[in-house]
């Protein structure tokens, strides 16, 4: 009989890290104050207060703020806005699935540039733009790269936006993790290091507040907010203001820090528990150890099968994510596990029968 699955798959924070008591009097709160603006339909900028706490969190007018259902719709929405079929569009190799799907749906001409352990190839980015890649548009998930853990250096950032200011393109600084760091010191947001108007960001309240609150937000320049608000506007007339308010009220009234403290310290201990179990169940496997966020990115000796180790994972109670789903051509030998959504309990038995399942795939002894 499989055992109770384990998953490495879903990059979502298990309940016993949610703050749920807090949730439930930020709800109370919020639809008790204001049950005018919660419950009536909205405009399709967002929650008006909500809007205001992220423009004053972020130094910027209000005008250059729009919230979403999620920040998956932030990304589409950009995309709808700039993006047309055969435009060239640079994305990190690996990246998020899902970025991957929205972009060939629209028909873009992807470039794909290396990861390196501090962020994308930025040398090999500059080479492909010296040999002719006009890309309209650069996506970029600058912390704790899902799925690849890492997180881009000051330098690479610095240099990213001299490349969009030479070339001419569109830096998306998409950044929902940005709030999860437990080790190492912050690092300045694109969007602040800019002076211009090149960089458009992303974020999210899913990893911080809770998956299921579904808001995301853009910031931006003017030009492009503008005409993403009247694609909002044609596509729902407003998002959930329930949600929203939600949202601000928990932020408005400090519980997101007590949120986000939990959160840090339980995923550091997770990451710790999955770095050690790997070392020593998996001594050939190769990753660099994320400074925060929710995933790490799994390298296995040249000639692993995947495909088939996740058939005898599968088999044993354990599912994670291959790495082929996450890039246009490689990835075979790769996997991404994210532990977010395991005690440290389960990661060491999970680890346990990953390794087991990889050992069962290796050719026996002559």
């Amino acid at each position: 009989m499989t055992p109770k699955t384990i998953s490495f798959a879903r990059g979502a924070p298990s309940l016993d890290i949610v703050a749920t008591d807090e949730l439930r009097e930020a709800a109370s709160a919020a639809l008790g104050s204001d049950p005018a603006g919660a419950f009536a339909y909205g405009t399709s900028v967002g929650y008006p207060p909500l809007r205001r706490w992220i423009a004053e969190k972020h130094g910027v007018p209000v005008e250059r703020v729009l919230v979403t259902n999620g920040s998956m719709q932030a990304d589409a929405f950009l995309f709808e806005h700039l993006v047309e079929a055969d435009d060239s569009v640079v994305v990190e190799a690996p990246t998020y699935d899902r970025t991957l799907l929205s972009l060939r749906s629209r028909g873009a001409d992807v470039l794909p540039i290396p990861l390196e352990a501090d962020g994308i190839d930025v040398d090999a980015l500059e080479g492909a733009l010296e040999a002719g890649a006009r890309p309209r548009l650069a996506h970029v998930i600058p912390n704790f790269h899902n799925p690849a853990g890492c997180t881009l250096s000051l330098d690479k950032r610095q240099r990213l936006i001299g490349l969009a200011e030479r070339f001419d393109f569109v830096l998306f600084e998409d950044d929902p993790y940005v709030d999860i760091r437990f080790e190492g010191a912050d690092l300045p947001r694109m969007l602040d290091l800019e002076a211009g108007d090149r960089v458009v960001y992303a974020s999210s309240f899913s990893k911080t507040v809770c998956p299921g609150i579904r808001v995301g937000y853009l910031v931006g320049p003017e030009r492009h907010i503008e005409p993403i608000t009247k694609l909002a506007t044609n596509t729902y007339i407003s998002p959930s203001m329930v949600a929203q308010s939600i949202v601000a009220e928990f932020c408005r009234s400090g519980a997101i820090e007590g949120s986000i403290a939990t959160v840090k310290a339980a995923l550091r201990e997770r990451r710790d528990a999955l770095c050690a179990a790997l070392e020593r169940e998996l001594p050939e496997a190769h990753f660099v150890s994320p400074q925060g966020g929710y995933f790490l990115w799994v390298e296995l000796p040249d000639g692993a099968d995947v495909d088939r180790l996740q058939e005898a994972a599968a088999e044993r109670g354990v599912a994670f994510v291959k790495g082929t789903d996450f890039l246009l051509e490689g990835g075979a030998n790769a996997l991404r596990l994210a532990y977010s959504g395991v005690t440290p309990g389960e990661i060491e038995d999970g680890v346990g029968r990953l390794a087991e399942a990889y050992r069962s795939l290796a050719p026996a002894p002559a």
